[in-house]
C-alpha cells in the first residue's frame, strides 16, 4: 500500500531540487521523497481535521457548507488544525470560524482514521453557551437539530455521519464515551 502512495512532495523545500522516490539511507523501511542534493528526508503525515459537536438543549449544531468539497452539505464545525494550536484550540477556532458560536468545550468524543485520503479527524463534546450564532464565510447557514430532524442523506462527509450516530446513541444512554473508528 505504501508504494501505491503517489507523492506530492516535487522538490525539497531546503534546497528547491527535484526529489526522488526512494527508500532512505538510514534503514527506513518506507519509500520517501528524498533530495539527492542535500540528502533532506521528505516525510508526509496525515492531516489533522478538529471539530466540535455543539449541542444546545440537547439539539447538534450543523453546518451548511459554503465551500467544496461537497458544497450545500451538512457537517459538524470542523477543519484543518493549524500549526502551534492544540487539537482542542483548532476545534474551539473551527467552531468559531464556521458557526461563530460561543462554546464550552468538553471531552474528545472521537477519533476516526481515514488513511485513503491521509487524514485523522477529531471531534470534542461542545455546550453552546447560547443561541447567538454568526455563521463565516465558509457556511451558508448554521442549524440545531435533534436526532430525528438531522438530515442524514445531506451530510458532507462519512466522518460526520459516525460521529453523529455515535453522539446520538450515547446521548440516548445519557453515558458519553470515547470512540475510536477507521474509515476505509
Amino acid at each position: 500500500m505504501d508504494n501505491a502512495w503517489s507523492s506530492a512532495i516535487k522538490h525539497c523545500k531546503n534546497c528547491g531540487t527535484a526529489v526522488v522516490r526512494r527508500l532512505p539511507d538510514d534503514g527506513d523501511t518506507r519509500m520517501r521523497a528524498v533530495c539527492p542534493a542535500c540528502h533532506t528526508v521528505h516525510y508526509e503525515n496525515p492531516l489533522n481535521v478538529v471539530g466540535t459537536i455543539p449541542v444546545f438543549e440537547g439539539k447538534v449544531l450543523l453546518c451548511k457548507r459554503n465551500i467544496e468539497p461537497r458544497k450545500g452539505f451538512w457537517t459538524l464545525p470542523a477543519g484543518f488544525m493549524e500549526l502551534r494550536e492544540t487539537l482542542a484550540e483548532g476545534a474551539a477556532r473551527e467552531t468559531d470560524e464556521e458557526a461563530g458560536v460561543d462554546i464550552e468545550l468538553h471531552s474528545l468524543f472521537s477519533v476516526l482514521d481515514v488513511p485513503r485520503v491521509g487524514q485523522v479527524h477529531f471531534f470534542f463534546r461542545a455546550t453552546m453557551r447560547n443561541l447567538s450564532l454568526n455563521p463565516g464565510h465558509e457556511t451558508m447557514e448554521a442549524r440545531l437539530f435533534s436526532e430525528n430532524e438531522v438530515p442524514w442523506d445531506d451530510l458532507a462527509f462519512r466522518t460526520v455521519k459516525e460521529t453523529l450516530r455515535l453522539y446520538f446513541a450515547d446521548q440516548a444512554n445519557n453515558d458519553f464515551g470515547f470512540h475510536t473508528l477507521t474509515i476505509s
